[in-house]
């Protein structure tokens, strides 16, 4: 499934970056996904999954994107959600051209409208986009709205495709003249290990309802490539409370072997070969609350 088909090569060459912005459960790592056509960032039916800026690199013929997925925009007080709010800032001031994603069936304007004008100020070149069209209330809501302050509108389905091609010839018209900056096969900046612990982190989601997923985190602590047919990866579930660590094991290791099963299974997609997966889960109270620890998380 890969992005880059519909874009017809020109000269001179562009390069820049492009950051995909909006609430929670807009859409934004689904575009990713599908643009770069690998699972680089995890995606869930649960709001504010992101915890990070991951970069995808989608090399076009005559055209390189960095699009940088980045955490909804929310509030909260909590560490991490401070964190998650300075990426969102930080890539509107960064990139060439941001992508302000929507879901047009949601009340949106406010936060949306207010991220336009900060990008207008950075003068950053920006797109309103509607997602989810493939979806009825979706593609029947009024679009574009009224109330936009000139910036352009798109609709799209990161899901289905649609759209797709014509918001790629959008981006690469407003990218700036420059050389590409990565290797053609280069998907993204982001190290394996941290993508294999973004893997675990969307299963462990999936797995545990609304239980634990905001209190938990993962690190890889071993990945083992020593063997070329056989990838060896263990890593730790982190919670922030002893009852939380016996929710994620499960009633005779239930849930923790259901998520290894789900997680081990994307890894080895992602790696195109076998994987060996043991996952513990590991008592690390306030983890969230530590910046340092987040660091080391690579949540900046």
């Amino acid at each position: 499934m890969g992005g880059g088909s519909g874009v017809a090569g020109s000269e001179p060459h562009r390069s820049g970056v492009v950051a995909l912005l909006g609430r929670p459960n807009a859409g934004k790592s689904t575009l990713l996904n599908r643009l770069v056509g690998e699972k680089l960032a995890i995606v869930t039916d649960k709001p504010q999954t992101t915890r990070s800026r991951i970069l995808g690199i989608l090399t076009l013929e005559g055209a390189q994107l960095m699009l940088v997925d980045t955490p909804g925009l929310h509030r909260g007080e909590k560490a991490l959600n401070v964190t998650l709010n300075e990426l969102a800032d930080a890539a509107a001031a960064d990139c060439d051209v941001a992508l302000v994603l929507v879901d047009p069936t949601e009340a949106w304007r406010g936060p949306e409208l207010a991220m336009l004008e900060r990008l207008r100020r950075h003068g950053a070149q920006s797109l309103l986009v509607a997602t989810k069209a493939d979806l009825p209330a979706a593609a029947s809501a009024v679009w574009p709205p009224p109330d936009t302050g000139g910036a352009p509108s798109l609709r799209i389905s990161a899901r289905t495709g649609q759209g797709i091609p014509a918001l790629l010839e959008a981006l690469v018209e407003r990218l700036p003249q420059a050389p590409p900056l990565y290797p053609e096969d280069q998907l993204s900046d982001r190290p394996v290990r941290f993508l294999v612990a973004e893997l675990v982190r969307e299963a462990a989601f999936e797995a545990l309802g609304q239980e634990v997923p905001y209190s938990l985190a993962v690190e890889v602590i071993e990945f083992d490539e020593s063997r070329p047919e056989l990838t060896r990866i263990r890593a730790n579930l982190l919670v922030e409370r002893a009852s939380q660590k016996q929710i994620v094991i499960g009633r005779g290791g239930a849930v923790i072997k259901q998520i290894g099963v789900r997680a081990r299974r994307e890894a080895e997609q992602l790696l195109a070969g076998r994987v060996h997966l043991e996952l513990w889960v590991k008592l690390e109270p306030k983890w969230a609350r530590k910046a340092k620890r987040l660091k080391l998380l690579g949540y900046h």
